[in-house]
């Protein structure tokens, strides 16, 4: 088959033709019509960030697309079947997967980190770790599900707690935020989103922000928060990686509120533990989504309350790979995904 391989980081990503993959028990092969392109892939590509499998590998962890073979020990799928895969797979049998908290098990598999991903025509992936994609859901735009759809679930749902009625702030308005966005409005939340780009904050308009903040057009974002909101917000969501940002969005929280870290971030951010204690605060981290919220989210697309299809809005073939990576680089459009 066909494949971008990463060879390491600061390394031309090259397509070539590798062996193709074989299912294991439990497993099914996938012929991929949709991988997104996420900035995760850029941490490999540019900041030296590792993957667990050495190089070469092959990167991406958006996957969707059409079963093609069915391995020994697989029920519920067969081939032709339209599927999604999770990007982290669960192992079932630590603690935090016994307690339902997959998402951080002790012993996940990420696609295109720990094995081959989905810049390949065919991946194989764990069946208890994919998930049926309706008929209305185009096949190449749900692959983001996977990711970009499915992390803002878990970060509004789980960790934010948000409650219809609630000020939610949203610091970030790309792929990931803006459907943090869309997410904590289709809960019933009023969302003030806070980005310096104005086409991202159109975005957010259209994806049900009932506020949006230029932070540089403000002289503070805190101040204006607390003027839209009278006292600041009750939960409030960091999707950009950025020790300035986390500040940020702490600062424009009310007494009582709560901190939900989305973005990745390697900095240490500075902190008034006095205020966060006085004032009863919650700091939380976010990360991906559990196994058993794919079908909620699936659903809630399949309904029209998210929206996918108008998120892609770059596609780009295997051979174009690099350019997909130089538009993610420049945050153009809000996703690409590559079709093998």
């Amino acid at each position: 088959m066909k494949a971008a391989v990463f060879h390491g980081s600061g390394e031309p990503v090259t397509v070539e033709e590798v062996p193709d993959p074989r299912p294991a028990v439990g497993e099914v092969l996938i012929r991929v019509a949709g991988c997104g392109v996420c900035h995760t892939d850029l941490h490999y590509l540019d900041h030296g960030t590792p993957t667990f499998k050495p190089p070469p590998m092959i990167l991406g962890h958006e996957v969707s697309g059409v079963i093609v073979e069915v391995a020994e020990g697989v029920e519920g799928f067969t081939p032709g079947d339209r599927v999604l895969a999770a990007a982290v797979l669960s192992c079932g049998a630590c603690e935090a997967c016994r307690v339902g908290r997959e998402n951080i098990c002790e012993n996940s598999v990420m696609l295109g980190n720990h094995a081959d991903g989905g810049y390949a025509e065919l991946v194989a992936v764990r069946a208890k770790d994919v998930f049926h994609l309706p008929d209305e859901i185009p096949l190449v735009e749900g692959s983001v599900i996977a990711d970009a759809v499915t992390t803002p679930y878990h970060a509004v749902v789980n960790r934010g707690r948000v409650t219809p009625g609630d000020w939610v702030v949203v610091v970030g308005c790309g792929g990931v935020g803006l459907n943090v966005v869309q997410m904590a409005s289709a809960v019933g939340a009023r969302v003030i989103a806070v980005d310096v780009v104005e086409s991202k904050l159109d975005w957010a308009t259209r994806l049900g922000a009932t506020e949006v903040i230029d932070s540089g057009a403000v002289e503070r974002v805190d101040k204006a928060v607390r003027g839209v909101t009278g006292g600041g917000a009750h939960v409030a969501f960091e999707v950009v990686g950025k020790a300035a940002t986390q500040e940020l969005g702490l600062s424009c929280l009310r007494t009582g509120g709560r901190l939900v870290l989305v973005g990745y971030s390697p900095e240490k951010m500075s902190l008034n533990a006095g205020r966060v204690m006085f004032r009863e605060m919650e700091i939380v981290g976010s990360l991906g989504c559990r196994p058993v919220d794919y079908p909620r989210v699936i659903e809630m697309v399949r309904q029209g309350r998210v929206r996918v299809t108008e998120l892609v809005t770059h596609k780009y073939s295997l051979d174009d790979i690099a350019e997909a990576f130089d538009g993610a680089r420049a945050g153009l459009g809000i996703r690409g995904v590559v079709t093998p």
